[in-house]
């Protein structure tokens, strides 16, 4: 079985066939969207996602840490991270 990534061309495509919209337009919708997604997690905001799921930003302390290559103990600086939480539905219709 072939398993392929769906790219922002492939999702205006969708939205062209589904809605009517031209190709363009549909690609000025998905950067939009992505764009704005991006500027609410930058302000540290969640995305709720009704049916699918939510988006947060997690923040990750400091840690302990090794090299894998050379077994040096090393320090993990703190940083944030994006997590996906996946909506009761959503959860159950992939596990089915």
């Amino acid at each position: 079985m072939k398993r392929s990534n769906i790219t922002r061309k492939d999702l205006a495509k969708a939205i062209n066939e589904k809605l009517g919209f031209s190709q363009r337009s549909a690609e000025e919708i998905i950067d939009t969207v992505f764009s704005t997604m991006k500027s609410t997690l930058i302000n540290g905001e969640s995305i709720k996602l009704v049916h699918f799921g939510t988006l947060g930003v997690r923040k990750k302390s400091p840690r302990r840490g090794r090299n894998p290559r050379t077994g040096e103990a090393m320090e993990i600086s703190s940083r944030s991270m994006v997590n996906f939480k996946p909506s009761k539905g959503l959860r159950m219709k992939i596990n089915s």
